[in-house]
């Protein structure tokens, strides 16, 4: 999940420049630059599907692998998935700065433009369809895996564990569900060229990551009561110096 948080503020800053790169600064009109642009801008769609991807793997191994493989659960394997997840996250919108489809267009952000059916299919393909159909694909396997094995007396023992992955699971689609539908525009405006889902499609994908954050916290009983806790604490905080002046007063009373 920190991981996933991770590319997500990766997300949210490099969409940012991209914007303030469109309506602040628009002398800036050197095709290198825009590539980079758009390169950073697939990368961190990329970083942030396929953290998911991640979050996948890593409960196949928990409700898989768990007794035949307990190597798979250490911090050190999914310390080398986040390493395998940043490396293949750098590496897949490499065509962005290789080829030259990417150039400066007036009003319009660095994207690929329709016009290069293969490359758009490309994107399409990487950053979308190959983690969201995987991730779908996982949690299918788990989830059959669960209702077909609840019936045997080992499994049954596991009744806790097999509802925290079918809760795990609920909220993962559920977010997931969130980013589709934020990236819903972009993809009606590559397939039919309507401007109207364009200038849509820059507001809801990134929409779509501040909700996510949002159910994020509301889905997770923990993380919901300290942000609880932390906005609505009624605990007072005394001033530090105030702290000495007391302690003072009372080691001077006791000394008279």
């Amino acid at each position: 999940m920190c991981n996933t948080c991770i590319a997500s503020i990766v997300y949210c800053i490099v969409q940012t420049i991209n914007y303030i790169f469109l309506i602040f600064v628009p002398w800036e009109t050197s095709d290198v630059s825009c590539q980079w642009r758009g390169y950073f801008g697939y990368m961190s769609i990329s970083a942030a599907t396929y953290s998911y991807l991640i979050q996948a793997i890593s409960r196949l191994f928990f409700s898989k692998f768990s007794t035949k493989y307990p190597g798979l659960l250490t911090f050190r394997t999914h310390y080398y998935l986040i390493l395998i997840h940043w490396i293949v996250v750098f590496i897949i919108p490499l065509s962005s700065v290789i080829t030259k489809d990417i150039y400066f267009r007036p009003g319009l952000l660095c994207w690929v433009p329709l016009k290069y059916t293969i490359h758009v299919a490309y994107t399409a393909f990487a950053y979308y369809f190959v983690p969201v159909s995987s991730i779908i694909i996982i949690y299918i396997y788990i989830y059959r895996r669960i209702k077909n094995g609840s019936k045997r007396a080992e499994i049954i023992l596991n009744t806790a564990n097999d509802k925290r992955d079918l809760e795990v699971f609920r909220n993962i689609v559920i977010l997931l569900s969130i980013y589709i539908t934020g990236g819903i525009p972009t993809l009606l405006f590559l397939l039919f060229t309507i401007e109207l889902c364009y200038l849509a499609g820059i507001v809801t994908f990134t929409l779509a990551v501040t909700v996510e954050k949002i159910c994020t916290i509301l889905l997770d009983r923990e993380l919901r009561q300290v942000v609880w806790n932390i906005i609505f604490s009624r605990n007072r905080v005394t001033p530090f110096e105030n702290t000495i002046i007391r302690t003072r007063h009372i080691v001077n009373f006791r000394r008279s």
